[in-house]
C-alpha cells in the first residue's frame, strides 16, 4: 500500500481506504480461488494494482468516459482504474466464471458503483465503449481484431478512442502491422526494477463503418 500512496499522493481517503482493503480481499480470494500465481500474491500492490495504475499516470479518462477491461482476470487493469476514474464506467469482462465472481464480489465489497462484471468471450461481447484497457492477454494484433467493434463513435475526450494495453518484453513483431500506435515506457512513472521492461500501447482505433 505504501507504493500507491507513493505514486498516487492526490487520493482521497475513500480511495486510500478501498485500496488498502483491496489487498486483504485478494489474499482471502486466493485461498480459495487461484486467481493471481501464488509467487504473486506476495508483490499484489506492485505487480497487479500499481502496474494496473501505470495507465492512470499516462493517461486521466473524463468524467462520463466509458471503459471496457478485456481478459480482466481477477479485476485488473479494470478494479484500480475504477477507483481511481469513480466518475467514469467501467466494465469488466472473462471468460472464466470463477474470476467474474471474484471480481464481483471484490467490486460488491469496495462499494465500487461505477462498475459490472460480465463472464463472456471478447469476440462475443458487442457494447460500445471509449477506451478498452488490457494486461497481456494476447498478442497485440489478436487483441485488436476482438476490440475494434467495441469501439464507440461517441467521444468525450480530446485523445481519439482505442485501445491501452499493457505489456512487456519486445514488441517490434506485434506493432510491425499496427498502423499507427503510441509507446509510453512504464519506467517513466515507477522506478521498481518489475517496471524496467513494462510499457504502454496506446491504439487509436476507428469504430467499423456499418456496411
Amino acid at each position: 500500500m505504501n507504493l500507491i500512496r507513493k505514486y498516487f499522493p492526490e487520493l482521497t481517503p475513500q480511495q486510500i481506504t478501498r485500496f488498502e482493503k483491496l489487498g486483504d480481499l485478494y489474499i482471502s480470494w486466493n485461498k480459495k480461488i487461484n486467481v493471481i500465481s501464488r509467487n504473486d500474491i506476495n508483490h499484489l500492490y506492485e505487480r497487479h494494482i500499481l502496474h494496473s495504475l501505470a495507465i492512470a499516470k499516462s493517461f486521466s479518462f473524463t468524467p462520463g468516459s466509458k471503459i471496457l477491461d478485456v481478459g480482466t482476470g481477477g479485476g485488473f487493469p479494470g478494479i484500480p482504474l475504477a477507483i481511481v476514474f469513480p466518475q467514469c464506467s467501467f466494465t469488466l469482462i472473462d471468460s472464466v466464471g470463477k474470476k467474474i465472481m471474484v471480481v464481483k464480489s471484490i467490486t460488491h465489497e469496495l462499494e465500487l458503483m461505477n462498475t459490472k462484471a460480465i463472464q463472456v468471450r471478447a469476440e462475443h461481447y458487442y457494447e460500445k465503449f471509449n477506451f478498452i484497457v488490457a494486461r497481456a492477454v494476447a498478442e497485440l494484433g489478436k487483441v485488436i481484431k476482438w476490440v475494434v467493434k467495441n469501439i464507440g463513435d461517441f467521444s468525450v475526450h480530446d485523445m481519439p478512442n482505442g485501445l491501452i494495453y499493457l505489456k512487456g518484453g519486445e514488441l517490434e513483431k506485434e506493432t510491425r502491422r499496427v498502423k499507427a500506435f503510441q509507446v509510453t515506457e512504464i519506467s517513466r512513472f515507477f522506478e521498481e526494477d518489475f517496471f524496467r521492461s513494462k510499457k504502454i500501447i496506446y491504439v487509436p482505433l476507428q469504430p467499423p463503418q456499418n456496411r
